[in-house]
């Protein structure tokens, strides 16, 4: 369980790092102040289908206002053809009630997304630059050129078999529910997904009990020959034979739900835009995403929630881990001594079930609400799930452990 939990946290570290990309950044000092108005990408390259960033700066002493334009895009995008770069337009159907006019103090320097026109006007491989005219003067500014690359074929491979079908079927749950609401088609898809991994996850679980339940033994085989790591080895194998359990059995229910999480990661994160709609498969392309209804409660899940749901979805896997550390006592055994073995394990697993909800509660206030709703309706089902191994022969006796020493 403490391994699994982890390399889960692990992984949306390593995948939250991963979504910011890994280009070479462009030396932006340099770009941003030239001339009055000075404009940079964040780096000199993207690969198709990632977030463009800008820096636009005011080098002038005194205060610049940029309209806004929305639905359309902040800045001009060219793109360029030959020797010759040709602007390039966009317009969707979008809430602009949040774009207001750019206001730049005098040295004062933003960052603009371009998140919502990605396909639309980064549609081609190649060669790109941001402009800006200015109305009064008719100077245009310009900013560094920047490419849109190819992606691997590992981020081809992961948009077709995991982002797309993911994607596809919370869309088609969502638009099939009264009132297109997200929080709705998160709960229904999260409990058919972990439905269709029941299997597996409950064979994980009960692995995860075996282990539990054998981990003071295996400590006292490490204790007993410490500093022989083939005889610990040797007896560590013949305690799991001897009682079936499979040390990796758990690990495969957990994979499967990486690539899900971090899909569904990206659907709630910005797959509502209707820039996203490349993404849907022919059937469903007639189905307008502004009719999701992204509200919960008093919560928009597309945004990030702080307090309620990183608290929950902490406490939720404090359960999960409280009961999944719990050992079965058998009543008609005396009280044996605990070891200085057994109390390190005991106070190990102590500390696991404060600090890894922590981790899982830092991370849940870092994404979109509705990955902590996905999490937490996750999270819950794996309780009830654990709940129920945990009463499976609660009569029975402890795991008869062997271990066989050789002359």
């Amino acid at each position: 369980m403490k391994k699994n939990l982890l390399l889960l946290v692990t992984f949306l570290l390593l995948a939250t790092l991963w979504s910011k990309g890994c280009s070479e950044p462009v030396d932006t000092t340099s770009v941003l102040t030239q001339g009055d108005i000075g404009i940079s990408t964040q780096k000199g390259s993207y690969t198709y289908g990632k977030e463009v960033r800008i820096y636009i700066q005011n080098n002038t002493s005194a205060e610049i206002i940029i309209k806004n334009e929305c639905p359309s895009e902040y800045l001009d995008v060219f793109g360029k053809e030959g020797e010759a770069f040709t602007q390039i337009t966009a317009s969707h159907e979008i809430d602009c009630s949040a774009y207001t006019d750019i206001t730049l103090a005098p040295k004062e320097k933003k960052s603009l997304s371009y998140s919502y026109w990605t396909y639309s006007l980064f549609s081609e491989i190649g060669t790109y630059q941001i402009r800006y005219t200015d109305p009064t003067t008719g100077t245009t500014y310009y900013s560094n050129e920047f490419a849109i690359e190819e992606p691997s074929a590992t981020t081809k491979f992961w948009r077709e078999v995991f982002f797309k079908p993911i994607y596809n079927g919370l869309i088609f749950v969502i638009k099939n529910v009264p009132g297109h609401y997200l929080a709705l088609g998160i709960i229904l898809i999260t409990l058919l997904i972990r439905t269709i991994l029941l299997i597996p996850s409950q064979h994980a679980i009960r692995s995860q009990k075996r282990m539990q339940d054998l981990q003071p033994k295996l400590e006292e085989i490490k204790q007993k020959y410490a500093g022989n790591q083939e005889k610990i080895a040797m007896e560590t194998m013949r305690v799991w034979q001897e009682n079936k359990v499979n040390p990796f059995g758990s690990c495969l229910p957990i994979l499967i739900q990486f690539p899900i999480l971090i899909a569904l990661f990206y659907t709630i994160k910005d797959g509502l835009n209707p820039d996203k709609v490349i993404f849907l498969y022919d059937f469903q392309k007639d189905f307008l995403l502004s009719n999701i209804n992204t509200k919960f409660l008093a919560f928009d899940l597309t945004k990030n929630d702080l307090y309620v749901f990183p608290i929950l979805v902490g406490l939720l896997q404090f359960t999960q881990m409280k009961l999944s550390l719990a050992r079965k006592k058998n009543k008609k055994e005396p009280a044996k001594k605990e070891n200085s073995v057994t109390g390190d394990i005991e106070q190990a697993n102590k500390m696991m079930i404060y600090f890894m909800p922590l981790m899982i509660a830092f991370f849940t206030a870092s994404v979109p609400a509705g990955v902590g709703l996905y999490w937490g309706v996750s999270t819950s089902y794996g309780i009830i799930q654990q709940i129920i191994v945990n009463r499976e022969g609660k009569d029975k006796k402890e795991p008869t452990v062997k271990v066989i020493e050789k002359s």
